[in-house]
């Protein structure tokens, strides 16, 4: 049988967004140095002909790359509508290239151990729909208005896993012809039409990232051992006028701004030290050199940007990041949650992992002069 997989990567993660408020799209958060989607790629190419993306092409063909993929197609408006784009896309192969049978599985999941996959295939065998699904071994509550509703007999429950596998003409004409468009799962088409749906024996550890807590537990079968890393960074500019001040990436009202060779966001400078501190890999300047004119007057968010890429490249992940700003004026607080922000966005991570506060000197030494900012700032990260 010549067998097709559809990986699916349109989906916006928005459950893991709104945990996390992540700027990447979860399937494309580094996993052990290399995208989530990666991995569940490289899980399924070793029992398929043809790999199917879906999904945003620049993201997939980047992810992707070095593999040998048909080209990517733009997702739809629900899973259903992703998964009918693949299909489609399968069906538009000539004659003697298209599959037997499909398996769509999605791109959040990462981690298939082989056995799974190979017996979902052979399943299909037999049957003209066939899933990986797992026992539900906790007691099942229906809860109402946050109070217990009912308890669900468990027997004969399962947890439905990816990747799912079917008959390829079977699935494609299911899907053209389907009433509805909510469906959660495919193996639902055909249970709906009345065909017979295998269950094969799914993995504990086929985990779908939906929330931040599976990726900690992705992270820990994927990932190499990761150690512990810390750095300090320290920097410190002079009150300079007519400059906007800028600080850890937003721009703060106040009569002046900072002097330096870049926007001198003293916060982000503090910071980037810190995270190549960590890495053992120098400082700001052996990056970003103040003799070079490209820096001239640049955001200071490109170093930062920079910094986040380089602990990435590392296959390593930053834990958090603590920043301390020192000075008499402005007032910090009011924007401290906005800093945070803005910090966590250039890094990737979620805010919970960004710390912005600030202190005074008590009116000694430079700072308490009112002559300028200092920033300490230290940051953590896990690296192989």
């Amino acid at each position: 049988m010549r067998v097709a997989a559809i990986l699916l990567a349109a989906g916006a993660g928005r459950r893991y967004s709104a945990t996390t408020a992540s700027p990447v799209a979860k399937q494309y958060l580094t996993l052990g140095g290399r995208p989530i989607i990666r991995h569940a790629a490289d899980a399924l190419v070793p029992h398929v002909d043809l790999l199917q993306p879906v999904g945003d092409a620049a993201s997939l063909a980047e992810a992707l790359a070095g593999l040998d993929v048909l080209p990517a197609v733009p997702g739809g408006a629900s899973r259903q509508d992703s998964v009918r784009a693949g299909l489609e896309a399968l069906d538009r192969l000539p004659a003697a290239e298209r599959p037997d049978i499909v398996l769509i599985h999605d791109g959040a999941r990462p981690y298939v151990p082989a056995e799974v996959t190979q017996g979902v295939i052979a399943a299909l065998a037999r049957h003209p729909g066939a899933i990986p699904a797992v026992p539900v071994a906790d007691t099942i509550k229906r809860g109402h208005h946050g109070v217990i509703a009912g308890t669900v007999p468990r027997d004969d429950l399962y947890r439905a896993q990816t990747p799912q596998g079917f008959r390829f003409a079977l699935l494609r004409d299911l899907h053209r012809g389907a009433a509805t468009t909510d469906a959660t799962d495919d193996a639902a088409l055909l249970e709906a039409a009345g065909h017979d749906v295998a269950l094969v024996a799914g993995a504990e550890d086929n985990i779908k990232l939906t929330y931040e807590e599976d990726l900690v537990r992705l992270e820990r079968l994927i990932g190499p051992t990761l150690l512990p890393r810390t750095g300090i960074g320290y920097d410190v500019h002079a009150f300079a006028e007519n400059r906007p001040l800028i600080l850890c990436g937003i721009t703060v009202p106040h009569d002046r701004g900072l002097a330096g060779h870049s926007d001198a966001d003293v916060g982000i400078h503090a910071l980037c030290d810190a995270i190549y501190g960590a890495l053992a890999e120098g400082d700001i300047g052996r990056h970003f050199p103040p003799s070079q004119n490209e820096w001239k007057d640049a955001d200071s968010a490109r170093f930062l940007v920079h910094a986040g890429e380089r602990i990435r490249a590392r296959g390593g992940m930053l834990v958090n990041a603590d920043v301390t700003l020192i000075c008499e004026r402005p007032k910090i607080g009011p924007h401290s949650e906005a800093m945070r922000q803005r910090l966590a966005d250039l890094l990737q991570v979620g805010i919970d992992r960004i710390s912005v506060k600030a202190t005074t000197s008590e009116r000694l030494g430079f700072t308490g002069r009112e002559e300028g900012i200092a920033c300490t700032a230290s940051a953590t990260v896990l690296v192989p």
